[in-house]
């Protein structure tokens, strides 16, 4: 039964039920030991400061806080973009790295998103949530690894509760993360930073995140006390939770989803929302909902998939 999880659980990594999504994501763990898995220095943020300094390095701008309200769509075509404050932007391409799904129920409109409609993404499955505990400590764990899987008492059933159910179980299984063992810079001298992750059911469980986080936090906290961060409740020096409810609010994520689209067979590869729009001309997406999926290099892959499928600009001069 070991082997079997050790083998099997990588979906969890992209938002699928290890049981029921499709055996070609066994790839992952063989990818994983074939090419390793890679850390940036500096953390994820390194990546985004990277791609920031390479789109200002080629002359485009970015704008920040400015939230768009519609994608404008002239005769099946995408002529730019409306804000929130009622700024229209002309541009000959646009490229939505909003969620797919969000992307076409909230900002195409409805005539121009048959193939994914209303009922479509209605009857869509989604992936599971995230509770993500973000915490630094005043000393040094170091017996503990970049990357730790915690398993719980129960594997399939507790995916059951999660998947199908939706249900917070009073069992978890966790992955910590301490990326301080591999890049100290990411703490003060002396210190560790953590984060620990918590499959949950997303938001179509119900779960009120205001009342349920604490708690869910502190029992947490205890279990990593006991079993693998002795003395952690008195070297917790900052701390921050997200839950679904933040995904929903601040990231756009339907149903606050952690990985948006299930990675089921009907909804992996060509079967997700396209890069290149079916309905609209020249409208892009990118991103986890898209091909080909979620996980930071699948999405890193999406953008790089749009070199192949974009116009080249002097079409347009």
């Amino acid at each position: 039964p070991r082997l079997r999880f050790i083998f099997s659980f990588h979906p969890l990594f992209i938002g699928g039920n290890p049981f029921k999504a499709s055996a070609v994501f066994a790839m992952i763990a063989y990818l994983e030991k074939t090419f390793g898995v890679w850390s940036p220095i500096g953390g994820t943020a390194s990546l985004v400061e990277g791609l920031v300094k390479l789109i200002e390095g080629q002359g485009a701008a970015i704008r920040y806080d400015a939230e768009v309200k519609q994608i404008l769509i002239d005769d099946g075509v995408a002529r730019g973009v409306e804000l929130a404050n009622g700024e229209r932007i002309a541009a000959d391409i646009v490229v939505s790295n909003a969620d797919a799904a969000f992307t076409y129920k909230n900002l195409v409109a409805p005539k121009w998103r048959r193939a994914w409609g209303d009922t479509r993404l209605k009857f869509s499955a989604y992936s599971m949530g995230l509770f993500v505990w973000y915490f630094g400590v005043d000393r040094r764990y170091g017996d503990i690894a970049h990357h730790t899987i915690l398993l719980g008492p129960r594997y399939r059933e507790h995916l059951r509760d999660i998947f199908d159910k939706k249900v917070l179980a009073e069992d978890f299984s966790l992955y910590l993360y301490r990326p301080t063992a591999t890049d100290p810079s990411l703490a003060p001298p002396g210190c560790d930073t953590f984060y620990v992750l918590a499959p949950v059911p997303n938001l179509l469980g119900g779960q009120d995140w205001a009342h349920e986080a604490e708690p869910y936090r502190q029992r947490i906290a205890a279990w990593l006390e006991a079993n693998v961060l002795p003395d952690l409740s008195k070297h917790v020096v900052t701390s921050k939770v997200t839950t679904p409810q933040d995904f929903q609010t601040d990231l756009l994520s339907p149903h606050g989803a952690g990985f948006s689209l299930q990675p089921l067979l009907r909804q992996s590869a060509w079967f997700r929302p396209h890069n290149r729009s079916e309905n609209v001309k020249n409208l892009f997406l990118v991103g986890a909902g898209t091909h080909p999926g979620a996980g930071v290099p699948a999405v890193l892959s999406s953008a790089k998939i749009l070199d192949k499928v974009v116009p080249d600009a002097r079409v347009f001069a």
